[in-house]
């Protein structure tokens, strides 16, 4: 009986995490192939947590930031356990700003020394650091996806 509750509550823990990953998804295309699967950050509550307190980021994972219109968008690295590259793309998913390895941060890290990353956007692609390395992203670029 002791095996069948823990069973039943160890299943019902699963659905409960996968009902909470309230993100949509989409696959972004880089200009040489590579899709990234990216959640989406289409609202202030997401936009605002990002990336915080991820401890590993696959290659082929990342999150799409989605605006309500093409501004000065200002990203603060509070609590990015990872080093990021973060993208900047126009209303027709251009590379406008580029940033390598953006450094990670702590709870502990003084915020005098926490990252600020600026760029003009409707979009904003945050992937694992190096991915503008690896796949040799420019301004200018053309990268896809679609909306859900």
């Amino acid at each position: 009986m002791k095996k069948y509750v823990l069973f039943l509550v160890g299943i019902i823990g699963l659905f409960f995490i996968a009902a909470c990953d309230s993100y949509k998804h989409t696959n972004v295309t880089l200009p040489d192939g590579f899709v990234i699967h990216a959640r989406i950050a289409d609202t202030p509550e997401k936009t605002e947590k990002g990336l915080m307190f991820v401890k590993h980021l696959p290659a082929d994972e990342g999150m799409l930031f989605v605006f309500d219109k093409t501004d000065t968008h200002y990203f603060w690295m509070k609590n990015t356990l990872i080093d990021l590259d973060i993208i900047y793309l126009s209303s027709d998913s251009k590379i406008t700003q580029l940033y390598e390895h953006v450094p990670h941060t702590y709870t502990y890290t003084p915020t005098a020394e926490i990252p600020v990353v600026p760029g003009m956007g409707l979009y904003v692609l945050e992937a694992a650091a190096g991915t503008i390395t690896r796949h040799q992203l420019k301004s200018g670029d053309k990268i896809s996806f679609t909306l859900p």
